[in-house]
């Protein structure tokens, strides 16, 4: 266990867009686990940030959510 200093803290928020998945070794297009409107968990850091219309949004990977019921 970590001290609770040196662990990240755990933002939850909504999806608002989902890909199409990812590609698997054999070409096969792995489906992601969540749908736009799930409440997710986010780390606090990581993720890929980008700008659109002014409006900041972040990136994460399908591996990096963890999605709340």
């Amino acid at each position: 266990m970590l001290p609770e200093k040196t662990q990240g803290k755990v933002l939850q928020e909504t999806g608002e867009a989902v890909g199409l998945g990812s590609k698997g070794k054999g070409g096969e297009i792995q489906k992601v686990s969540m749908k736009v409107g799930n409440k997710i968990f986010l780390p606090e850091y990581g993720g890929t940030k980008v700008v659109l219309d002014d409006k900041e949004y972040f990136l994460f990977r399908d591996g990096d959510v963890l999605r709340s019921t």
